[in-house]
């Protein structure tokens, strides 16, 4: 089937609101390539599960492209159009499988050369789309803090060397109460700007308080029976010899479910199927806490687009073999706080990389604290770059400093 042969009855399948969003754009959609509207489809079949932030996204984009006439429309979507595509994937059910789609038209772009030309044409659709879109200025400045290094009693590695360049490194920070005080922070900041999806706290084991409601609270440790059967999935896939793409496949069949989560509310189930992909996406995120908690951070930046975002790394298991890491042959696993730390401190590094990709990141900070020492820095506009301070100063001092 083509594009122009869409009808209202080949998205029955869909969602309620997916099929209300298509439908009501069918005359659009019926005028897009085949080598693109799939892609589409493949975002749009989720929106009932998507972010406030990517509802935004897939809005704009069809009401960009409604907005065209068909001369105009036919001229954005041109480098599309002129992809060669094989006879076979006319045939795919690409409506209610976009994901199959998906993956076949990567390998065929990539075996007939024409990968190069289908990521320029996508990187020219993104940049028509996003100029199209209003300036909007945020009511609240994004705040990111990651806190690393819990359970290691002492360190010789130089921490924060990619950070200290671009503000302030704090050697006298008061480590008691710190904790305490940037959870409070991220509480103040959701209760006075009540944001769905706005203000995110990423834990690598388990908070011992969450203070507020309006925060959008992930945590390994609360997803062990997920892990587990996202775990059994991977093991037999390696025992019965399943490739890596046929298992990537399955993984992405994995719906919540099937591992046993609950969707009790709409928001609930937004997020549950949040949780489901970090560990059926992420490479690692299902065996060590600071792989899970840096994809985290990633992922609800890139896709919620938070205004605060407070992350807490966790101390990780040893490497080890991949089979006896699947096999789950410990009871209890060997922590590693050392290695962790410096995983984190990359992982802190990468959070503010993120953060500087999303609107108004000139009026961004960003806070990375050592926890329970006296290490610290601080980015943001009030913090004059490459600088260091010793004086002696508070958590919630230095918070204050910062916004």
């Amino acid at each position: 089937m083509l594009p122009a042969q869409l009808k209202p009855e080949h998205f029955t399948g869909y969602p309620p609101e997916a099929k209300e969003l298509v439908r009501n754009h069918l005359q659009t959609l019926r005028q897009l390539p085949l080598s693109f509207l799939p892609l589409f489809l493949r975002e749009a079949i989720a929106y009932d599960w998507k972010f406030p932030a990517e509802r935004k996204e897939l809005d704009t984009q069809l009401a960009y492209m409604a907005g065209l006439n068909a001369e105009q429309l036919q001229e954005l979507m041109a480098p599309f159009a002129r992809l060669r595509l094989s006879p076979e994937m006319e045939r795919i059910d690409w409506v209610n499988e976009p994901r199959e789609f998906s993956e076949q038209l990567t390998a065929y772009l990539w075996a007939t050369h024409q990968i190069d030309a289908f990521r320029e044409a996508a990187l020219q659709f993104g940049q028509k789309t996003e100029a199209a879109k209003q300036a909007e200025t945020a009511s609240i400045a994004r705040l990111g803090i990651a806190v690393i290094g819990r359970g290691a009693a002492e360190n010789h590695y130089p921490l924060f060397r990619k950070l200290r360049r671009h503000g302030v490194y704090f050697s006298n920070v008061q480590a008691s109460d710190g904790l305490r005080a940037v959870v409070e922070k991220t509480a103040l900041r959701a209760e006075a700007h009540p944001i769905p999806f706005g203000h995110w706290y990423i834990e690598g084991a388990a908070a011992e308080e969450v203070p507020s409601s309006r925060i959008t609270y992930v945590s390994y440790s609360s997803l062990g029976p997920i892990q587990e059967a996202v775990v059994a999935t991977m093991r037999r896939a390696v025992e019965t010899g399943t490739g890596p793409e046929a298992l990537r496949t399955r993984l992405a069949q994995l719906g919540p479910q099937d591992v046993g989560m609950r969707d009790s509310t709409k928001e609930a189930a937004v997020l549950n199927r949040f949780k489901l992909s970090m560990l059926t996406e992420g490479s690692g995120t299902q065996l060590f806490s600071t792989t899970f908690v840096q994809w985290t951070a990633r992922e609800a930046l890139r896709r919620a687009q938070p205004v605060t975002l407070l992350v807490r790394f966790a101390p990780r298991q040893r490497e080890r073999p991949m089979n006896e890491l699947l096999a789950r042959t410990e009871f209890k696993p060997e922590l590693d706080p050392q290695g962790s730390l410096i995983d984190a401190d990359m992982g802190a590094y990468y959070t503010w990389i993120n953060l500087q990709r999303l609107p108004a990141a000139d009026r961004s900070a960003f806070l990375v604290w050592f926890e329970d020492h006296n290490e610290a820095v601080a980015v943001g506009p009030t913090m004059p770059r490459g600088t260091e301070s010793s004086s002696r100063i508070s958590m919630r001092q230095l918070l204050e400093m910062l916004l």
